[in-house]
């Protein structure tokens, strides 16, 4: 569930990673910047996820505007995560993060 307005930290940095912070999620928005994915294609690419943790980052980060779930009802049901405008933001972030990490 999203945070309330009262709930929500003042500070940006704790904003952002109140959304981004828990374990698997920015490895989920990075494999998404690159077109979207549908469940199966994301638990393959996130090594060592399972699908219940898989599941309920990916509902967090929809509640959160950071990605969008497409339902196709048809046989057989699937569905297609991509990310938002918001999520596409975090870009730059992870493109930061990265370099950082290559340095290291």
């Amino acid at each position: 569930m999203p945070l309330t307005k009262e709930d929500q930290p003042s500070c940006p940095v704790e904003k952002t990673l109140s959304i981004i912070g828990k374990k698997w999620a920015v490895l989920i928005i990075r494999d998404l910047l690159h077109g979207k994915k549908r469940f199966g294609e994301l638990l393959i690419s996130l090594t060592g996820i399972s699908p219940r943790t898989l599941s309920a980052r990916l509902d967090e980060l929809v509640r959160n505007g950071v990605i969008k779930k497409k339902i196709f009802r048809e046989i057989p049901l699937h569905v297609e995560y991509r990310l938002t405008k918001r999520g596409e933001d975090l870009h730059l972030i992870l493109d930061q993060m990265s370099a950082w990490g290559a340095k290291q």
